[in-house]
């Protein structure tokens, strides 16, 4: 039997280990479309981006303005009727993310908030990864948005993008994440956002559709491993790659603007039991609140 590295935190083995008994073994060269940066073990967050950056020989953007999630809408490869019924707000959004502010809401179904708990006494706080918030609020809660950008040093082109969001009144890091697009085996292009972990991460694959009020509509909701939905990926202490998909949870998201404003929906469910709801208000900064440096180093 394969083996989880030995050299972590028990409850990062335990999960890893569960990952390789009851997941699958992979070939980095027919699952590239899944694969993106894994995480050591010595924390992620912001120390994350600065060894991501040694590790592949890239540097961190210092520039704060007009960074996008995406650098163009093109890349969602949508059909013509679809792109030209898209909001053009949210085509703004994701193509200068770093041009907004976002207000979180959250609320639980009280079913699962033990498990919210049991995430962030075991993990979150310790990884400054997945940060979700406990209580239900009604007041929604104010966000820094940051967009890292990492970039080759010669060509200057974008290698890396991060999205780095974190509560501004206590400056916690909710969510470290590395958004791309991918295409699946069915030919599909999709957004993949990777959370890195030890020596592994877990990837969300949403494929996008547009509704018919222009919004940008966001799912993982496949029923296999090729198909768009939730993966954790790991590798073992002899390399080997593993990943485990798991079916039962779905996330959709849903981007769209009404009258000039931007929201965003996400319902996230398990057994198509509601697990837990974010809603975004999406704002634009004015020119003069734009953050002036990443504070990073290359």
């Amino acid at each position: 039997m394969e083996l989880a590295s030995n050299k972590q935190n028990f409850q990062d083995w335990v999960t890893q280990q569960w990952v390789i008994l009851f997941g699958k073994k992979i070939n980095s060269q027919e699952y590239k479309w899944l694969l993106g940066p894994f995480g050591n073990n010595n924390g992620i967050g912001e120390i994350f981006i600065n060894q991501l950056a040694e590790s592949e020989n890239i540097s961190i953007s210092k520039s704060s303005k007009n960074k996008g999630l995406l650098k163009s809408i093109e890349q969602l490869n949508l059909p013509l009727s679809e792109k030209n019924r898209l909001s053009k707000n949210v085509i703004d959004f994701y193509e200068n993310t770093s041009n907004y502010k976002l207000y979180l809401t959250t609320k639980w179904n009280p079913i699962f908030l033990v498990f919210g708990y049991l995430l962030k006494f075991l993990f979150s706080k310790r990884l400054e990864q997945l940060n979700i918030p406990l209580r239900n609020n009604k007041n929604s809660q104010e966000m820094n948005s940051e967009i890292v950008q990492l970039t080759d040093k010669t060509t200057e082109k974008v290698k890396r993008t991060i999205w780095l969001r974190r509560f501004k009144q206590t400056n916690q890091i909710i969510y470290s994440g590395v958004y791309e697009t991918c295409k699946i085996p069915n030919g599909k292009a999709c957004i993949k956002a990777i959370f890195p972990l030890p020596n592994g991460s877990a990837t969300v694959i949403l494929q996008p559709v547009v509704g018919e009020n222009g919004e940008l509509i966001l799912k993982s909701a496949g029923r296999k491993i090729g198909d768009s939905g939730f993966y954790f990926l790991l590798k073992d202490k002899k390399g080997n790659l593993w990943t485990k998909f798991i079916k039962s949870f779905k996330d959709n998201l849903t981007v769209s603007s009404e009258n000039g404003k931007i929201t965003a929906n996400q319902k996230l469910t398990f057994y198509g039991l509601n697990v837990l709801n974010f809603k975004y208000e999406i704002k634009k900064l004015q020119p003069t609140k734009y953050i002036k440096n990443s504070g990073f180093s290359a």
